[in-house]
């Protein structure tokens, strides 16, 4: 009885044995998946690369709690220049299987070294060309960011009216002050976006913007922010990636709404709430099929719908009555199709209805077959056909630029 106790238990282990390598677990003791990760700033900036890292350590986290042996090489601190090169280079010949980049300009010096690398996957966010440069291992993603500047926007739109309606401002004194990095495609899109979603709920307000030739200057943001409340402005909101925007308007008792970070702990007086990409989805499902030896397509867009596109928490201490209500209904709305944000019936440009703009890359360059993105009374952002980086450029009536910055 002994002995057959043994040998059942001997089958036993090994019948465990045999179905935990079939399984994703089993590959924890195995050699580790290497993904590099080139970045601008770091996360000290709380915002642009706080966002991307949070994003990128929640998926490394979920994938090593699912079985996939993954570690993370982090590369910080880059300018937009032949750095990135030596850094992707760097990565790859550590032996990384895939190297992210999160900066809009890092991707003509990340794409040589696809060529030096075949193996390694390449990936270019915020960007435009990787999908359509030839090669089988470079890819682009973003998110249609401009649903969650909408939904913003009438978050700012909203405080406006309560200002209008309790007689600190007239409703032509409802000035918007955007800070913008560059003016280029990416920012113009979103901008307008946020602006179509104020003027839904206040239809006096105009917006004036300020340039500043920067993703991620702390000083230059906070003096154009500062420039831009001389002027008038009663709401401040910004493409660009750190939080003195936010500072600054608390520092002159205005409002504002954020970018990739909630920025109401830096400006609590000040800042409504914020909108961000959640990066986390794309680069769990991109480095999983890595692993997987699954192809990853070569542009990618995500969406509210599948929570990639999100909205921080509403600062309830300032928002004005009804905020939280509108912003579910926004939310439900334009994941359903029922908004569309760049609704050509919404707004007009030099006083005419858009009705022909063709998907261009931010370079100028005609995307995809030079396709018209105009149809059906609605300007189509991010259209999957296309590219998943913004090409709506156009200067809607209302908005003022003070600069330019390319």
């Amino acid at each position: 009885m002994k002995k057959l106790t043994v040998v059942l238990l001997i089958a036993l282990v090994a019948m465990t044995a045999i179905f935990a390598s079939g399984s994703p677990e089993a590959s924890s003791d195995s050699k580790a998946t290497k993904v590099g990760f080139v970045v601008i700033n770091d996360e000290n900036d709380l915002g642009y690369t706080w966002n991307f890292m949070n994003g990128m350590t929640a998926a490394v986290e979920k994938l090593n709690a699912d079985g996939y042996n993954v570690e993370l090489i982090v590369d910080r601190g880059h300018l937009e220049d032949s750095t990135v090169t030596d850094a992707n280079r760097e990565l790859a010949a550590q032996g990384c299987a895939v190297v992210f980049n999160n900066s809009y300009g890092f991707e003509q010096f990340m794409a040589p070294v696809a060529d030096e690398f075949p193996e390694v996957q390449f990936v270019s966010l915020t960007n435009c060309g990787s999908q359509l440069d030839g090669r089988d291992n470079t890819y682009n993603a973003f998110a249609a960011i401009y649903d969650g500047r909408y939904v913003a926007g009438i978050v700012a739109g909203m405080k406006l009216n309560q200002l209008i309606a309790e007689g600190k401002i007239t409703a032509d004194q409802a000035i918007v002050g955007y800070v913008g990095a560059y003016s280029f495609a990416e920012v113009i899109s979103g901008m307008s976006g946020y602006f179509l979603g104020i003027r839904s709920v206040c239809p006096s307000a105009k917006m004036i913007v300020q340039f500043v030739g920067s993703w991620g200057d702390p000083t230059l943001e906070a003096s154009a922010a500062e420039a831009l409340i001389q002027k008038g402005a009663v709401m401040i909101s910004q493409h660009s990636d750190t939080t003195t925007p936010a500072t600054t308007a608390a520092k002159y008792g205005v409002f504002h709404t954020g970018y990739n970070t909630d920025m109401t702990s830096q400006a609590p007086t000040a800042s409504l709430l914020s909108c961000r990409i959640n990066w986390e989805p794309y680069f769990y499902t991109f480095i999983k099929n890595v692993i997987e030896g699954v192809k990853n397509p070569s542009d990618y867009c995500g969406t509210m719908a599948n929570d990639e596109v999100l909205l921080t928490e509403l600062n309830t201490a300032i928002a004005a009555p009804g905020t939280q209500e509108a912003i579910d209904a926004a939310i439900a709305d334009l994941t359903s199709g029922k908004i569309q944000v760049f609704d050509t019936s919404k707004f007009t440009i030099g006083g005419q209805t858009l009705t022909s703009m063709l998907a261009v890359d931010s370079d100028g360059d005609f995307a995809a077959d030079k396709c018209e993105a105009v149809w059906d009374g609605v300007f189509h952002e991010s259209y999957p056909e296309f590219q998943s980086a913004p090409y709506f450029t156009g200067v809607i009536d209302g908005i003022e630029w003070l600069n330019a910055a390319y």
